[in-house]
């Protein structure tokens, strides 16, 4: 069907406006109870009796779950519906969440845990595939870069709330890390009935867009998925059997190492290094993320208008392994946190235009649904092993030094491969998102 630009310019600004602040939302709330465990260590790990090394375990051990039902709950949510199987998920992570607040020992912390993973797993992959259902190729890395924003955001607004919540420590007898985990748990409960009443399952479900808009997003969509490498009629135990789907997930396992085992431990980095109050450290530790918001829009937004993918999938990895890496030599505390807070910022920054790379190579259905699970559930590899030989580099040494040294080569590597990994992309511009 003939289009003009302002009609399209027009569908993509409403789909964005209807859909993107919500998800950006769930997604602010699922990571918020995720990583709120790095905040509430400051004062758990002595309530519990937590070594470093014990603390790593339990953090870690969220992702073994998390990995073993990811590729199942995606594939479900391919075939009932985002709507519902998002309101699943979000619901029992909640009660979940709320349950960490009544742990007393080391093997309750680690068996919720467990169960946390298990909640929240196929609600990352359940959304990019969601949004690649929604949004053209040249639109998808700006409309994903949304998507990730939240998750720093997290970070930006959950890392002081988290350190403010510690401060009612005693407050009704509780301490403040318990309180910090049942207030952060309440809203995926909520939202999980909201998600049932809001979110459409797909286009044709949108009763907010005419019937011309949805025509032309669904067949836009449908034939670009119909050009995809990857074909759209296989199911989803293709995605173990394709070479570049195990490259994906090789190069979002590398680039997890920094997200993961700096963002778990980064407040008792920033802790050791500064010496300030629970709170300070809180505030110096969200400063990272909000240049991570800044950085993954501003880098998604130019790989889509210069249709370029692989300088802005290798560069700025590359440079965040180098400078993780310099912030451990440079000896001063204020350049060494400047560099920490770059390292963590440009390593955010691939997100959004990696997903785009992978949607962009996925058609859609089962296959591409299963294939974005497995990516995200490989990655989540670092999430088991990293976080326990980083508590125990702590224990053994006393600092982190070797801990980060060991996570900067290993995004240097992945910078290499996001050069050799991407492809441009060959799509005109199809509408500018507002």
């Amino acid at each position: 069907m003939s289009t003009t630009p302002a009609f399209r310019a027009e569908t993509i600004g409403l789909i964005t406006r209807r859909l993107i602040p919500f998800l950006m939302l769930l997604y602010l709330i699922a990571y918020l109870d995720r990583a709120n465990i790095s905040v509430a260590a400051l004062q758990m790990n002595a309530d519990l009796g937590l070594t470093a090394r014990m603390y790593g375990l339990g953090a870690g051990l969220f992702y073994v779950t998390y990995i073993l039902f990811e590729v199942p709950s995606n594939v479900i949510l391919a075939r009932v519906g985002a709507r519902r199987w998002i309101a699943r998920i979000m619901v029992t992570w909640g009660l979940v969440a709320c349950g960490m607040a009544f742990i007393h020992t080391p093997k309750q912390l680690y068996g919720m845990r467990l169960l946390l993973g298990m909640a929240e797993a196929g609600f990352t992959p359940g959304i990019i595939y969601y949004i690649s259902r929604w949004f053209p190729s040249s639109n998808r890395a700006r409309a994903m870069s949304f998507f990730y924003i939240a998750a720093a955001l997290a970070s930006v607004i959950g890392l002081p709330l988290s350190g403010a919540l510690l401060n009612m420590d005693g407050v009704l007898g509780f301490a403040g890390w318990r309180w910090l985990y049942f207030v952060e748990g309440v809203p995926a409960v909520v939202l999980g009935f909201v998600v049932l009443k809001y979110l459409p399952d797909g286009v044709h479900d949108a009763k907010w867009l005419s019937p011309a808009q949805g025509e032309w997003l669904a067949k836009t969509v449908a034939d670009e998925s119909a050009r995809a490498p990857s074909g759209h009629a296989a199911g989803w135990r293709q995605a173990f059997t394709d070479g570049k789907v195990w490259l994906l997930s090789l190069f979002w396992l590398l680039q997890a190492f920094g997200t993961i085992g700096v963002s778990l431990f980064l407040p008792q980095i920033l802790k050791g290094l500064s010496g300030e109050s629970n709170f300070i450290v809180s505030l110096l530790s969200a400063l990272p993320f909000l240049l991570a918001c800044v950085l993954m829009y501003l880098n998604s937004r130019h790989s889509d208008a210069q249709h370029e993918r692989r300088l802005h999938l290798g560069l700025p990895l590359l440079a965040s392994g180098v400078l993780l890496i310099a912030s451990i030599y440079v000896g001063n505390t204020i350049a060494t946190y400047f560099l920490l807070l770059l390292a963590v910022g440009l390593n955010w920054a691939i997100t959004p235009v990696f997903w785009a790379v992978t949607t962009e190579y996925l058609a859609g259905g089962a296959a591409a649904a299963g294939a974005i699970a497995l990516i995200n559930a490989v990655a989540n590899i670092a999430g088991v092993g990293l976080p326990p030989i980083m508590g125990y580099i702590k224990d053994r040494t006393g600092g982190y030094d070797y801990g980060l040294l060991l996570v900067g080569g290993v995004l240097i590597v992945g910078g290499l491969l996001g050069f050799a990994l991407a492809r441009n992309c060959a799509a005109p511009p199809v509408a500018r998102m507002v």
